[in-house]
């Protein structure tokens, strides 16, 4: 398969442009009819994304003692009083026919006894979590990709980032794509952001490199309504080991039965829920940050020898694989952990038909803001939310493109000002990728207070003022319609790693003043000098350009 490439000839015009390669971005472009022309561009390759990464499962209310009115109670219970239940019910009622597909297109879920095999998670009051082993998302991910590529109606653009929407006449007509070296604005009928979340914008993170918060960040540039950006869920029980990346122990570890403890080999999560490790995922996740703030220890221990060890070698091989590579045996020993930056519930705001605020623009997945998970989600919803919602794209109000109108536009050399050495360029980005990720993790996660957050906008708003004078902000100021050759000095790589940044600067930004303007604690959001949730802030906020609002939520 030749792999196309932005200046090859009919490459330019689309009827619709997915911008995304996880489960969402997958899932949206498989429900598309077929006879229309998909461009689906992913900054890496069709495998790499957080969902590929999801361990736990999917949930579905299919078991026989299960019923999709207890998938919807369970879901709105655990987003604290936010969640839009016309969207739960939505999402629940949706699931199975969503199983079926998957499974009618090979994905291996596990079994027992012939039937699908399905497992408890916290807050969920029945076993139906279906998995794949631990590597649930990496086994549908991969199933989708390979059904993409057989789709003779789906271009795919790997290793390629869209730096910014194409607006007109204050509806959404593509995007401006960075692919090969070449810049190019890639026109289509309807855009759907299916990028991700952000949570890269924190210094511990379960995320891949990738989730740098492009599609919120874009969209917001592009003027769309954003709601509950401060609502960031810290997963509890990332691998702590000193010289290892903060991977994810999924829940299902605890649904099986793991402990947690501390050095002292105490249970402690039941001194702050009664539910104890199978509390929801905040609660969790407060519990262990307010427990080494007690201690004054690093980390606490996730301790799998109450599960039988051919249950754990069955049901998390790829969970012992890598803590056995950073010098850790869960069949032996209890395991590091600490909270880290895991999913975020905020996004784009979209109905239930994943439209945006904007005409032709849509949004599906983690960058969306459905109402199904309000204040916090429900392990094992977020999956099951790519492709609900990404299953809508099916009914597109699309029309046929002229032929004559899908010729590309010539290509020219971008006249930039760029003189600065690779290598230096390169250690600048990192150098404030670092610090601006750290900065988040001191004053937005887990517990946060006004003065922190207050102190974390100044400095970042002086960070994103001296960032506006780089000099690749050019590229956002660029006419639409034309294509452009990147400056031999200039490599892509480095205008990813440069357009993930200014949006990582974007998001810490909405971030934190949304973080700020909601004064209680609720689901994701802690304020610690606000430690109690307030009935009048049972409420979503609201953010349009600089403005930010509270709207009503709905109630069930």
């Amino acid at each position: 398969m030749t792999k196309p490439d932005l200046a090859s000839a009919q490459s330019n015009r689309f009827d619709v442009l997915v911008i995304g390669g996880g489960a969402a971005g997958l899932y949206a472009a498989l429900s598309i009819p077929p006879q229309w022309r998909i461009g689906l561009v992913t900054k890496d390759t069709l495998s790499i994304s957080a969902s590929d990464w999801a361990q736990g499962g999917i949930a579905a209310a299919i078991g026989v003692d299960d019923a999709v009115s207890l998938h919807v109670a369970d879901t709105l219970v655990a987003g604290a009083g936010l969640c839009d239940p016309k969207a739960v019910e939505h999402l629940a009622s949706h699931a199975s026919e969503c199983i079926e597909r998957l499974v009618d297109l090979g994905v291996a879920f596990d079994r027992s006894d012939g039937q699908l095999a399905m497992t408890l998670e916290a807050a969920h009051s029945r076993r139906r979590v279906l998995h794949a082993a631990d590597t649930t998302g990496r086994a549908i991910v991969s199933i989708l990709a390979e059904a993409v590529l057989q789709q003779p109606n789906i271009t795919v653009f790997e290793q390629a980032f869209a730096l910014d929407l194409w607006l007109e006449a204050g509806r959404c007509r593509g995007a401006l794509v960075v692919h090969n070296q070449q810049l190019r604005w890639l026109s289509a009928q309807a855009t759907v952001l299916a990028t991700g979340g952000g949570g890269q914008v924190y210094a511990q993170t379960t995320n891949p490199a990738a989730s740098t918060g492009d599609g919120v960040a874009m969209a917001w540039r592009a003027g769309a309504q954003l709601r509950d950006l401060e609502f960031v869920q810290f997963h509890p029980t990332s691998l702590a080991q000193p010289g290892a990346p903060p991977f994810l122990i999924s829940e299902a570890v605890r649904g099986e039965g793991a402990h947690l403890v501390d050095n002292d080999g105490y249970r402690f999560a039941f001194d702050y829920h009664p539910d104890g490790e199978l509390a929801p995922r905040d609660v969790v996740s407060r519990a262990i940050f307010h427990h080494l703030q007690k201690t004054g220890d690093r980390q606490v221990w996730l301790d799998l020898r109450p599960i039988p060890r051919d249950r754990v070698q069955y049901r998390f091989p790829n969970i012992l694989q890598v803590c056995r590579h950073w010098g850790c045996d869960p069949l032996s020993d209890p395991v590091p952990v600490a909270p880290a930056a895991h999913y975020w519930m905020g996004g784009i705001t979209t109905d239930i038909h994943s439209q945006t605020s904007i005409p032709g623009l849509y949004a599906v997945g983690e960058n969306a803001s459905t109402g199904v998970h309000g204040a916090n989600r429900l392990a094992s919803n977020s999956l099951l939310e790519c492709l609900v919602y990404g299953a809508e794209l099916a009914h597109l109000p699309l029309e046929p493109i002229p032929a004559a109108l899908a010729s590309p536009e010539p290509s020219e050399a971008l006249a930039l000002d760029w003189s600065e050495p690779l290598a230096e360029a390169w250690a600048s980005v990192e150098k404030q990728r670092q610090r601006l990720t750290q900065l988040m993790w001191d004053a937005a996660a887990i517990s946060r207070s006004q003065a922190r957050l207050e102190d974390a906008i100044a400095t970042l708003s002086q960070w994103r003022t001296e960032w506006q004078r780089h000099p690749l902000q050019a590229l956002h100021n660029l006419p639409t319609g034309a294509a452009y050759s990147l400056p031999k000095t200039l490599d892509w790589p480095l205008v990813r790693a440069w357009g993930e940044l200014h949006n990582l600067h974007d998001i810490a930004w909405l971030i934190l003043n949304s973080a700020a303007f909601r004064t209680e604690s609720r689901g994701g959001h802690f304020r610690q000098d606000y430690p109690q949730a307030s009935p009048d802030w049972q409420v979503h906020t609201v953010v349009e350009g600089d403005r930010w609002t509270i709207s009503p939520a709905v109630q069930g």
